[in-house]
């Protein structure tokens, strides 16, 4: 594969933490149905980018963790597999909490405060231990940037 040509990883996590919430903020404000705000912002990033996402991952840590082992922390072998089954158990639930958001809106600010502290200590990790993969670089940022737009949410919502 060429160097040049982007991932399937950035590309879902571009699609995921970037193009669906914000043309689902745009689609809707347009439509106008709702105001252009934090409410707006966060109730579509914590369906698409912790919702969405973290439980598609979530699924497949599960059942193909070699991905994570390999892709992003460049780890040969199998002894992590077992630890990788069970954060996607943990991403599962997670994931599950913020859809379910989108249908009880209550448990937006739960589902933004667990997601976006899960994401700001996983980029923090990655910070710490440098990454050592193009993926894993991208894992980083896209952590502290969902991080960033959680707590941005949750401050101006004052839904913690």
């Amino acid at each position: 594969m060429s160097s040049s040509k982007p991932s399937l990883y950035l590309i879902s996590v571009l699609l995921f933490m970037l193009i669906l919430p914000v043309s689902s903020v745009a689609f809707e404000y347009f439509r106008h149905t709702a105001d252009l705000g934090w409410l707006l912002i966060g109730k579509w990033f914590v369906f698409w980018a912790i919702g969405v996402r973290v439980f598609i991952a979530g699924v497949r840590q599960v059942t193909k963790p070699e991905f994570t082992a390999k892709e992003i922390f460049d780890l040969e072998g199998t002894e992590s597999l077992v630890i990788i089954r069970e954060l996607g158990l943990s991403n599962i639930c997670v994931g599950l909490l913020a859809i379910i958001s989108l249908f009880k809106p209550g448990w937006c600010g739960a589902a933004a405060f667990t997601g976006g502290l899960y994401f700001g200590l996983a980029g923090l990790l990655h910070v710490i231990k440098k990454p050592v993969s193009k993926n894993e670089v991208i894992a980083m940022v896209s952590d502290l940037y969902i991080f960033v737009i959680m707590l941005l949410y949750l401050v101006f919502t004052r839904i913690y």
